[in-house]
């Protein structure tokens, strides 16, 4: 679904889910709750450069903030104009 929203719209980026939770796992982004809970995730956004490292982290990131969304489009430009 994201890949499509993604296409559809033209993104010059990639986007990618982590359908299995390994990402999840490996990046410490499970919730801090006990019992069921502990399981929850919280949502990351992490800006990959052309070179494969990672440049920006936004943890947790807010689907419903503008302010957020803002400083993405930031962190994605000055990744495609060779930044960090």
């Amino acid at each position: 679904m994201q890949a499509a929203w993604a296409k559809e719209a033209n993104f010059p980026v990639l986007f990618a889910s982590d359908t299995t939770g390994d990402v999840a796992a490996k990046y410490a982004t499970t919730g801090k709750g006990i019992g069921p809970l502990k399981k929850f995730y919280q949502r990351v956004v992490f800006v990959i450069g052309p070179d494969g490292r990672i440049t920006h982290i936004f943890r947790p990131f807010s689907a419903l903030s503008q302010d957020q969304y803002a400083q993405l489009d930031s962190a994605v430009d000055a990744v495609a104009k060779g930044g960090r």
